[in-house]
Formats: structure tokens, sequence, C-alpha cells
């Protein structure tokens, strides 16, 4: 029987915090697929049904990456973040392996349960979570532990969103996946700040800790505005709806992020991280749920 203070150090080793993210993005994004690809839409328990189940799939994914992340990463964790349950020593590595296996199994049969489009989508943000972590490690690697952040969690995890009820080729999905992955691309940087040292010294070459917070900070500005100084155009263009355009005003928490970042590295006693990946974090929320309610809007008004 498993003691009730191991099962806290248990939920502490999968971040619940950390799991908002894909959960809130998922449910939005499904939504909006719902809407746009049902004119006359009409709930009962089926739509419930998928929606609790695709989003726990992914919910359930993001808690499994978290804990082999600390498995591979624990020496670093014995630097910068002491106090995480394997350097603390309350779960031991092995522990944490097997409920990281177990929640990767279960992520992926609940996703068989979606359609095959969504379970491919989902395997396949599975095998960019492991080969992060494990051999070959893109962690360890310049620009693409990034590009390994940015792809499942931007553009991979929309468009599995999206597949419950739409097409993941519908031009919304493609649109919210591509301006997501930039965003994470540049964003994601955040959450390394605190970790530059510690992920210097057990081989991971970040852009923090290669190029120092300010510089990464402007290397990276470009990939998070870019976005949605696009979305006008792209209007113009007729590739996406004139209802999209408040995503355009996005432009402000991204050069909040951006100011934060370069100007203040210390991290909050909360969320063991700086204030720039706090924004960063509320503005990918933030994000996901407007394009939903903007998708429902126009879908319902058509």
């Amino acid at each position: 029987m498993i003691k009730n203070w191991k099962i806290t150090w248990y939920m502490r080793l999968i971040r619940p915090f950390t799991l908002l993210a894909p959960v809130t993005v998922s449910v939005s994004i499904m939504t909006a697929s719902f809407f746009y690809n049902n004119h006359n839409p009409e709930f009962n328990l089926r739509l419930l049904y998928l929606i609790l189940s695709a989003s726990l799939s992914l919910g359930i994914l993001n808690g499994a990456s978290n804990a082999l992340n600390q498995v591979s990463d624990v020496e670093t964790d014995k630097i910068s973040k002491p106090y995480r349950p394997i350097p603390r020593g309350m779960v031991t590595t092995r522990e944490a392996t097997t409920i990281s296996l177990a929640l990767y199994t279960a992520s992926f049969l609940i996703s068989t349960q979606i359609n095959m489009l969504f379970c491919l989508l989902t395997t396949t943000i599975i095998l960019f979570t492991v080969s992060y972590s494990l051999p070959p490690r893109f962690k360890n690697h310049l620009f693409f532990n990034q590009i390994w952040i940015a792809i499942p969690r931007g553009l991979l995890g929309i468009l599995a969103s999206w597949s419950v009820f739409g097409s993941p080729f519908d031009k919304p999905a493609i649109y919210m996946g591509l301006i997501t992955t930039f965003f994470l691309f540049g964003g994601s940087i955040t959450k390394d700040i605190t970790d530059a040292d510690a992920d210097k010294k057990n081989g991971a070459h970040t852009l923090i800790n290669t190029y120092g917070v300010k510089e990464a900070g402007f290397i990276v500005f470009p990939f998070m505005f870019t976005p949605f100084i696009m979305t006008p155009i792209l209007i113009n263009t007729g590739l996406i709806s004139i209802n999209l355009w408040p995503l355009t005003l996005f432009i402000i928490p991204v050069t909040m992020i951006f100011y934060l970042m370069i100007k203040d590295s210390k991290k909050t006693k909360k969320f063991e991280n700086t204030f720039s990946w706090c924004l960063m974090y509320l503005t990918y929320l933030s994000l996901a749920f407007i394009f939903s309610v903007l998708t429902i809007l126009d879908s319902i008004t058509l």
C-alpha cells in the first residue's frame, strides 16, 4: 500500500500545475473545431466524452514527459532544483521511470479511443518528448532543444486537438498550430533562465547559457513577434477569417515577455521559475482560449 506522503511526492513529480496548459489549450481547440465543423451544434454526452478523453490523454502525456525529464535531469536538478522529489530522495529514479512509462501508456491507450489521426499525432508527440530527454537527447543540442519543445506543444498539440472533430488540414488549425509553434520556439527559453549554469555543467547547450539572457532574448523575439504581425496580412489574403484580427494584439504580452526576460531573471517562489516564464505560460493559455472564442463566434455567425 502506497503511503499518503508518497502519493504527494508522486504528484509533485508530474507537476500538476503545468498540466493546466495542455488541458486548457486542448479543450479550447477541440471546442473551436467542433463549432467550425458543425453548423448546427448540439451538446451531448458523446461530445463531452470525446473532449474529456482527448484532453486527458494530452494532459497525462505532459505528466509523463515531466516525470521522464526529471529522471534524465536529476544531476541538473541537484544543482538548480534540489527540492524536487528525486534530488530530495523522496522518489527514486526507478519509481519515476515506472510512473512515466505508465502515464505514456495510458495516454496512448486513451488516444486510440478517439480516432486514428488523434492517435497518430499523439504518438508523434510522445516520440518528441521521449527523444527530448533520452538519447539522442535533443535537450542538449542548441536550437534543436527549442524545436523539440515548440513542435509537439505547438503544432502537433493543436493539430491533435483539432482532429477530434475536424481535419488537421483545416486553415484555422494550421494557422493556430504555426503561430503557437513560433511563439513557443521563442518563449520557451524563459524556462532555461534559472537552469543556465546547471544545464551547462551537465552538457545541455541552451540559448540562455550559450549567448546570455539578453542576447538570447533578442534572438527569439522575432519568432514570438512576427506571427502576430503577420495576422493582418493573412486576413487580407483570405487565408484566415477577419474575425481573428484581435490576435494581433498579442504583440503586447509578447513584448512584455521579452522585456521581463532581459530585465529580471529572478525565480518566483510559487512557480519555481521567472516572471517572464509565468507571463509566457499565461499568454499561451490566453491565446488558445481567445482563438477558440473568435472561431466559435465566426462559425455561429455564418
